[in-house]
């Protein structure tokens, strides 16, 4: 992360002092600033409710997910996360549907609540910066099926095989765990910059709204 880049996110940050169109429910269309160019339309469609589709992923997004937030960590955008996690369940030959917890920003917490929204008790958490979860129902809160923590190394070939490795964990299948990428430099080099944006996602946390339900389009 260059000096430059550090600095805008800093004073984004910094003068940033209202909620986003996100938390009062309007619809939020991101273009995509760098990468494939794809744009993405997020709208709220009311309180989510649990599936009965047992070929169904449910992923949960974290409150500033394309909307005060736009791309990961590491710039890419948020809309080819998207393109590239439905693809890898839609490969699978499952479908997706998508919610937005405003309670808690913990992707833990997120992707719990979507395995228990899930009708086949499989649900993914992704936070804006781009760390992730896989979970399951049946599984305690803070445990789960595969963690992706560093997000600074979730590229869109692993946002991709988390979406195959979800379906199959739906068909009950016991796939081979994404490999993990460890980079112990990761951590001290973008540490200031995932506070910083923690903040900017927790800015849009109200514990009193419903988990909703979302429409997501990409163009």
């Amino acid at each position: 992360m260059d000096e430059k880049t550090l600095r805008r996110i800093i004073e984004e940050v910094l003068n940033e002092v209202s909620p986003s169109s996100v938390a009062a429910g309007v619809t939020v269309s991101t273009a995509a600033p760098i990468g494939s160019g794809a744009h993405v339309s997020i709208s709220e469609t009311g309180p989510a409710q649990r599936g009965t589709d047992p070929r169904e992923v449910v992923i949960a997004l974290s409150p500033a997910f394309g909307g005060k937030m736009t791309q990961t960590i590491t710039g890419i955008p948020l809309a080819d996360v998207i393109k590239e996690v439905t693809a890898g369940i839609e490969e699978e030959g499952l479908k997706y549907r998508f919610i937005r917890l405003f309670r808690t920003a913990d992707v833990g917490f997120m992707a719990h609540e979507a395995a228990k929204l899930s009708g086949s008790g499989i649900g993914i958490g992704i936070q804006s910066r781009g760390t992730t979860v896989i979970h399951q129902r049946d599984l305690p809160p803070l445990s789960n099926l595969e963690l992706f923590p560093q997000a600074p190394l979730v590229d869109l070939a692993t946002f991709r095989a988390i979406g195959k490795n979800a379906a199959k964990y739906a068909k009950n299948e016991s796939p081979t765990p994404v490999p993990v990428r460890n980079d112990f430099m990761a951590r001290p080099r973008y540490q200031a910059v995932a506070a910083l944006l923690h903040i900017k996602e927790t800015q849009l946390l109200d514990p009193a709204k419903k988990t909703q339900e979302l429409r997501v389009e990409l163009s």
